[in-house]
């Protein structure tokens, strides 16, 4: 596999059974990200999108076909490594922001650290980075209930940068933000993926991402088309 393959997934199925009768998810999807690329994916409600984010991150098994990351076979791997690769090389940004609410900002952005065992010193350290870098370095002893909803965002978007994952996936980070935050969260995304080369599926129907999309596809009845121009 070339070294600047993030992601490669390979003929993928995913169907389920109700009484007997194969309900067919996702048909023979095939999808290759490189380091640095923004991929962005919409669709219609019940197309198949959330299943396919599930797979991707080891949440859920296919029925048949493969998922590489970084060259090695998601399939093969126990859940212990799933878990670990969950929380070193793949960021995650929900769309419900998941913050703890019984920690501060700071904690909440040092977490993923905290669970890699690295020292409590140098977790906070890193986060202290990260969270200047988004202009939340005034907030860092505030707590989720006393932050607006983009600065929540804000927060998760460093959570899922912390360890410097190779990917992150997005489940419709902006959809619950007005459209000042949406631009906010938006160029972000585009000056964390310009400095760190990180690489970003998103998940959304935002159409601030979806106009800029330097990849844009389509779920379609359960299918992955390339819908840019």
């Amino acid at each position: 596999m070339n070294n600047n393959v993030i992601l490669q997934c390979i003929n993928l199925k995913k169907s389920f059974y109700i009484k007997k009768e194969e309900i067919k998810i996702l048909k023979n999807i095939s999808l290759t990200i490189k380091k640095g690329d923004i991929t962005i994916i919409t669709g219609k409600s019940g197309s198949g999108k959330s299943t396919f984010l599930n797979l991707l991150s080891g949440l859920d098994k296919p029925s048949s076909g493969r998922i590489l990351f970084n060259g090695i076979l998601l399939n093969s791997m126990s859940s212990n490594e799933i878990a670990v690769l969950r929380n070193l090389k793949l960021g995650f940004i929900f769309q419900f922001h998941h913050l703890l609410l019984d920690f501060n900002v700071l904690e909440n952005v040092a977490m993923p650290m905290l669970i890699a065992k690295k020292s409590i010193k140098e977790s906070k350290e890193k986060s202290y980075e990260i969270l200047k870098k988004i202009d939340l370095e005034k907030k860092l002893n505030q707590y989720p209930s006393q932050l607006s909803g983009g600065e929540r965002q804000r927060v998760a978007i460093a959570r899922a940068m912390i360890n410097k994952p190779n990917l992150i996936i997005a489940d419709e980070p902006t959809s619950h933000l007005d459209e000042k935050n949406k631009k906010i969260i938006f160029n972000l995304i585009l000056e964390l993926n310009k400095e760190l080369n990180t690489s970003f599926l998103i998940v959304t129907h935002d159409l601030i991402f979806i106009k800029e999309a330097p990849i844009l596809l389509e779920m379609k009845n359960g299918q992955l088309l390339n819908n840019k121009n």
